[in-house]
């Protein structure tokens, strides 16, 4: 039996693993899980994603637990309604699954910033994902904080968590084994006794940096498993061959199609890998959404502000076997008839489609209103001398507004803003100047001035904080500072806007919406009952749209999707709002639809998955 550093005590049942493979209490054991996270799926949803995965033949149920999305502004950590833990655990447990837990402190998950809260990067000298003082004092809070919501739901303490990941893909980041043996010893001193393990691609140099000697090792890929295994062995000769990402599909992001995986190659992957003996969890069996701005985003730049900046799409569908709205996909029946081949499928019934809405168009917004008329409505402005990414004003997610005085008068000077995070819309006196981007780094725009100045307003949109690679330094507003000619402009007013509340602003019929003015716009629809539907925004641009009050997410027209996932415990029979925020080209309607529209398809290339 291979040493298990973690365990403390009798387990009521435990998985353990010896030369041969993984054990459940006491008896040979086959992994065969899915990824299914939480976060991305309405709470009322739950339990009907993780029927549908048992359904699939999956006995295991894995999930990330995030930590930006369980820490408050306020910085009080919350287990309760969407972000209670605990409930999804037990669902698991009544859904006959045992459940594989990601607890981080970094996740990647194409989340915002790799789950990490917005406010680590006001901590002066802090670096992340080493052992740095800082940054480790921070890691043991969150840990403080999680860890007593799940260690009574350990398999030891007659609960479902059976394994406990330490860290996530460490070494597709760094090498610190300093930083690796201190999250180990802190999750085994709050009495974590479950397996621990790591993660890793399936490369010498990534298994070497992530690696910890004594700990269950497993590996991350989506193809070719005996070329992946072999590398495994390399560097845990014995036990469980395990690959604890098996990538079945792929996530969006703006600027290319919506990526698929063929059903019938991505199977025969999976019989590979089950046909060598390996245990396997699926990534994603479920992909669920990227609600509100909880998208990440990748960078292929070498510094922070480089063009590069890769914003994933509200969908995390991942062309997964359970579709985004809980559909029962052809990868879903071919995956099934695989697993059926190596473990007992449950006699069960596979789940009826949820319900979705008959479709209907809404015509005419009730009522519009402009946002900079309305930023007294939405939030309280700080005063500082130059401008503060948003991070430095309090704040995390959303929008962030920018306004001071260009004195005059001035002939035209080009204005340059250093340090976009990421999309900056541009006003003089009101009047739309053009946009800059993160993406177009020395790009300017004219700006001439009268006899007693203008008025300069730059309303900053942020798109996902980098969760992958090196550069997660990732500020969001302006992050260096506006310069008019060769002159610096100081004395800013800012106002954060996380557009968490819109119950104050004010809609007018009579407000009319010019392109590139900003502006918010309220529709209605009425429901005989609830159902899952798609929103589509038929000639509009770019914007945001929230649905009775909750943000279903952004719509771009570089995004490949282009609808909208409204899950149906978000609808009430009667009447129903939804507001929409364009920030570029307005629409004059919006269409609930019955079917999902991810946009065109380019086929993931697996062989170099």
């Amino acid at each position: 039996m291979l040493p298990l550093a973690s365990r403390t005590r009798k387990p009521v049942f435990m998985l353990d693993y010896d030369d041969s493979g993984f054990r459940r209490d006491g008896a040979p054991h086959r992994i065969i899980s899915g990824a299914v996270h939480y976060f991305r799926i309405h709470p009322d949803l739950w339990a009907d994603r993780l029927r549908r995965l048992r359904a699939m033949g999956a006995n295991t149920v894995d999930t990330y637990v995030p930590w930006n999305f369980h820490e408050l502004p306020s910085g009080k950590k919350d287990f309760t309604g969407w972000r209670d833990l605990g409930r999804f655990l037990r669902l698991a447990r009544d859904n006959g699954l045992d459940v594989i837990l990601r607890p981080g402190p970094y996740i990647c998950a194409e989340w915002e910033f790799g789950g990490f809260p917005a406010r680590l990067l006001t901590v002066d000298g802090l670096r992340l994902r080493c052992a740095e003082p800082a940054y480790l004092a921070e890691v043991d809070g969150w840990f403080d904080a999680v860890v007593p919501e799940f260690l009574p739901l350990l398999a030891s303490r007659g609960g479902p968590v059976v394994a406990v990941q330490i860290e996530n893909e460490y070494g597709s980041y760094g090498n610190d084994a300093a930083y690796l043996a201190h999250l180990h010893e802190g999750l085994v001193e709050r009495g974590v006794d479950c397996l621990l393990f790591t993660a890793d691609g399936a490369e010498d140099a990534l298994q070497q940096g992530g690696g910890i000697p004594g700990l269950l090792a497993t590996a991350t890929f989506g193809s070719r498993a005996a070329e992946r295994f072999e590398v495994l062995r390399r560097h845990q000769p014995k036990g469980p061959l395990t690959a604890m990402e098996f990538w079945i599909g792929w996530f969006d992001h703006l600027g290319a199609p919506h990526h698929v995986r063929d059903a019938a190659e991505s199977a025969r992957s999976l019989d590979d890998l089950l046909a060598a003996g390996a245990s396997v969890n699926l990534y994603m069996a479920h992909g669920g959404t990227n609600f509100g701005f909880w998208a990440g985003a990748n960078h292929t730049g070498a510094h922070p502000y480089d063009a590069g900046h890769e914003p994933d799409v509200t969908s995390y569908d991942y062309d997964a076997p359970i579709g985004e709205a809980g559909e029962l996909t052809e990868k879903f029946h071919a995956f099934r008839a695989v697993i059926g081949k190596y473990v007992p499928l449950p006699d069960v019934e596979l789940p009826e489609p949820p319900p979705r809405i008959a479709p209907q168009r809404l015509d005419g917004p009730t009522g519009r209103a402009r946002l900079l008329d309305s930023l007294d409505a939405l939030s309280e402005p700080v005063r500082r001398a130059a401008p503060e990414p948003m991070e430095r004003v309090g704040q995390s997610l959303g929008l962030i507004h920018y306004r001071t005085r260009v004195p005059g008068p001035r002939g035209e000077l080009p204005l340059r803003i250093d340090g976009i995070g990421d999309r900056a819309h541009v006003f003089a006196d009101g009047a739309p100047l053009g946009v800059l981007e993160r993406n177009a780094p020395g790009r300017t725009l004219p700006l001439a001035t009268g006899p007693t100045g203008a008025t300069l307003d730059i309303l900053v949109e942020a798109h996902g904080r980098v969760n992958y690679g090196p550069l997660m330094d990732d500020h969001k507003g302006i992050g260096r500072g506006v310069s008019h000619g060769r002159q610096r402009l100081f004395d800013w007013e800012i106002r954060p806007l996380p557009l968490t509340d819109l119950s104050a602003l004010a809609f007018d019929p009579a407000v009319g919406a010019a392109d590139e003015d900003p502006a918010f716009h309220r529709f209605e629809a009425h429901l005989d009952a609830p159902g899952d539907a798609f929103v589509a925004l038929p000639g509009w641009g770019r914007g945001l749209l929230w649905l009775n009050g909750f943000m279903l997410g952004r719509y771009s027209p570089d995004s490949p999707q282009r609808t909208l996932y409204a899950p149906g415990p978000l609808w009430r029979a009667g009447g129903n709002e939804l507001i929409v925020l364009e920030l570029a080209t307005h629409g004059t309607a919006l269409e609930l639809r019955d079917r999902p529209d991810l946009g065109s398809t380019t086929t993931a290339p697996s062989v170099d998955y």
